[in-house]
C-alpha cells in the first residue's frame, strides 16, 4: 500500500506504475533544466524536495485500462505533475507560505516575483510538452489551467454576497484540487488508449475523489496528531483558512452551549491565541460540524466508486476503490 493508502492489488500493476513513475521522475528533472541556472535552480527546488507524485501515479493507473505501455503515457504524466508544480510555486506566493515539503519556500529563498516566474516557466514547459502529445492534450491542459486559476480566484475573492459559503468553498475544491486529478486519470486513459467509455468513468471518478482528497485533508487539519498529518493541528484553524468543518460550524443553529461558544470563536477570525486555538480544536473534534463534514467526505467517497462501474473488474479498478476506502477511513 502506498503512502496515499492505495493498494495496488496485483503486483505486475504496481511493477508497470513504478516503471511510469520512475521514467517520469528522470523527464521531470530534464525538463526544469534551463540554460541560466538560477532557473534551474530554483525550478528544481520543489522536485528536488520530493513530494507524493499523486498525480502522475493516478495516470499510470489510468492506463491501465488500456496500455500502460504506450509511448505517451510517460509525458503525459509530466504535463500533470509540471502543472502542478508550477500551481505550488504560484499558491506559496498568494499564501506568504514559508516552508513547502519540509523546505524554505521559493519565494521566500528567492523572491516572490522569482517564484512566480519560475512557476510561469513550469506551466510553458508542461504546454511545450502537451503539444508534442496532440491538439487535445494542448486544449485539455488549457482548460484545467483556467479551472486552476478560476479556483483560485474564488478563493481569494471569497464567495460574493448572496452565495452559500459552503457551496462556494465546495466549487473551490472542485477547481483547485478535483479539476488536475480528474485531468490525470483522463490522460492515464486517453493516452494509454483505453475505449472512451473508460476514460469517461476515470474523469469522473478523479474529480469526485479529488474532492474527497482534499476534504479529508481538511479534517486532518482538526483531528490528526501532527506525526499523522505532517503538520501542527489546527494549522487552518489559527491562520483563518474556513474549511469545511468551520464553515459547517458557523452556519448550524445548535442552540448547546458547546456549538455556541464554538460559533463566538470562529466568527472572529483567525484564532492566534494559543488558549483560544485549543479551546477551539476540542470543540471542533466533538462536534455536529465535525461529523457532518466527515459525512460528507464519505459521500464523496462513494460517488466516487459508483463513478468505477463501468470499468472491468479487475487490479486497477480495485486498486481505485482501494483509494475510496482509504479516504473514508482516513477521517472517521
Amino acid at each position: 500500500m502506498t503512502a496515499l493508502g492505495l493498494d495496488f492489488v496485483d503486483e505486475q500493476v504496481e511493477a508497470s506504475v513504478t516503471r511510469v513513475l520512475t521514467a517520469v521522475e528522470a523527464q521531470l528533472l530534464s525538463n526544469v533544466t534551463s540554460a541560466d541556472p538560477l532557473v534551474t535552480e530554483a525550478a528544481r527546488h520543489l522536485l528536488d524536495a520530493g513530494g507524493k507524485r499523486f498525480r502522475p501515479l493516478l495516470v499510470a493507473l489510468g492506463a491501465q485500462f488500456g496500455d500502460p505501455d504506450a509511448p505517451q503515457v510517460v509525458p503525459a504524466a509530466v504535463v500533470i505533475e509540471l502543472t502542478h508544480l508550477a500551481t505550488l510555486y504560484h499558491d506559496d506566493v498568494m499564501d506568504e507560505a514559508p516552508v513547502r515539503r519540509g523546505t524554505p519556500s521559493a519565494n521566500l529563498r528567492w523572491t516572490n516575483s522569482v517564484a512566480i516566474l519560475v512557476g510561469d516557466f513550469l506551466f510553458a514547459r508542461a504546454a511545450d510538452i502537451a503539444a508534442d502529445l496532440g491538439t487535445e492534450a494542448v486544449r485539455l491542459q488549457a482548460r484545467t489551467f483556467a479551472r486552476l486559476v478560476h479556483g483560485q480566484i474564488a478563493e481569494t475573492v471569497g464567495p460574493r454576497d448572496g452565495v452559500d459559503p459552503v457551496a462556494h468553498y465546495l466549487e473551490v475544491i472542485a477547481e483547485k484540487t478535483g479539476s488536475l486529478i480528474a485531468t490525470s486519470l483522463r490522460f492515464g486513459g486517453m493516452f494509454g488508449g483505453a475505449p472512451a467509455e473508460y476514460t469517461e468513468a476515470l474523469a469522473g471518478y478523479g474529480e469526485t475523489i479529488g474532492m474527497a482528497f482534499q476534504l479529508s485533508d481538511d479534517l486532518l487539519d482538526i483531528a490528526s496528531e501532527s506525526v499523522q498529518s505532517g503538520k501542527t493541528p489546527g494549522t487552518d484553524l489559527r491562520e483563518g483558512v474556513p474549511t469545511l468543518p468551520v464553515l459547517y460550524a458557523l452556519a448550524a443553529d445548535d442552540g448547546d452551549a458547546a456549538s455556541v461558544r464554538l460559533r463566538e470563536i470562529l466568527a472572529q477570525g483567525p484564532v492566534t491565541d494559543d488558549a483560544l486555538h485549543a479551546e477551539a480544536l476540542g470543540l471542533l473534534r466533538e462536534s455536529p460540524a465535525m461529523k457532518r463534514a466527515s459525512e460528507t467526505v464519505r459521500s464523496y467517497t462513494e460517488e466516487a466508486r459508483a463513478r468505477l462501474a463501468p470499468l472491468p473488474d479487475g487490479a486497477p479498478r480495485r486498486a481505485l476503490e482501494s483509494l475510496c476506502d482509504f479516504m473514508a477511513d482516513r477521517t472517521g
